[in-house]
């Protein structure tokens, strides 16, 4: 069976490359955004999975539960603490945020940002009751700059994905990465999006990593994807515009045949004119 990539930079086929023996495996997703648009987890839901969605804002909250019934999605942020904070909502994208420097910066580029309350959790809470005594097979983290909080809320020695990915600064400036390197995991990839990382009991999951997606992986993009043609659904497919031009061919040749018709049928007509008078 051929894999359908939804992800925006191929997560979901290296994670199938490491994690496609197990039937009915199990992720959490952190800023999961829309079920299926850049959806790391889309696929393995697709196949069986199903598994934990942290999403704040209302629409795609709405739609992950919709769309996911096998999943749990909470309504919340992951953070350090409980409780009530600030955030941004940026509609129609996925660059909402909880830190208010980036969405500082992001309302500086003129985009849309609308400032509301939401509720935090800790991610150890919300393994506490939606994970207890399973294993995680991966955990992905794309929170735009609210990285380092939402791994202080981590308890990594009670729960243990074995693969980690978290969106990360292409500059890699973070400060981060010691939470997670300092728990027993080792960092085996950045990807040019996201930094990749295996729990220690699980380093022979490591070849997986070691080569970018290829024809062997068996996948195609999903339609509509950012890297796939046609670009939009607006834009028609070589076989469309194939089947159009043949259309207009056949259109072309057939007022051809017609306009030869009449001319024929004028020059007999006048000749029998002349006829008759000689």
């Amino acid at each position: 069976m051929t894999f359908i990539s939804y992800a925006q930079n191929f997560e979901d086929v290296r994670l199938w490359r490491a994690l496609k023996q197990f039937e009915h495996g199990f992720y959490i997703d952190v800023g999961a955004n829309d079920p299926s648009h850049d959806s790391v987890t889309k696929a393995f839901y697709d196949h069986g999975w199903h598994g934990i969605n942290v999403e704040p804002m209302q629409d795609y909250y709405d739609a992950l539960c919709l769309q996911r019934p096998r999943d749990t999605t909470v309504q919340c942020i992951a953070s350090d603490q409980p409780g009530a904070v600030t955030f941004y909502g940026i509609p129609d994208t996925g660059l909402s945020t909880a830190d208010p420097v980036v969405a500082q910066q992001r309302k500086d580029l003129g985009m849309n940002v609308h400032k509301f309350t939401v509720e935090a959790r800790t991610l150890t809470s919300i393994c506490e009751q939606h994970a207890a005594d399973r294993p995680i097979h991966f955990l992905k983290i794309d929170v735009e700059g609210h990285e380092e909080t939402v791994l202080r809320g981590m308890d990594f020695n009670r729960f243990r994905p074995w693969i980690i990915l978290i969106e990360t600064p292409w500059l890699r400036d973070h400060t981060w990465e010691h939470l997670v390197t300092d728990a027993g995991y080792q960092s085996v990839m950045f990807d040019g999006l996201n930094t990749w990382f295996l729990a220690d009991e699980h380093l022979n999951l490591k070849p997986a990593f070691e080569i970018p997606p290829c024809t062997l992986d068996n996948f195609q993009l999903c339609h509509g994807h950012a890297l796939a043609h046609p670009l939009s659904p607006a834009v028609p497919d070589t076989a469309t515009q194939l089947a159009e031009a043949l259309h207009r061919a056949e259109q072309a040749e057939s007022q051809l045949h017609a306009l030869q018709n009449s001319r024929t049928v004028r020059a007999v007509q006048k000749l029998r004119k002349v006829l008759r008078r000689a």
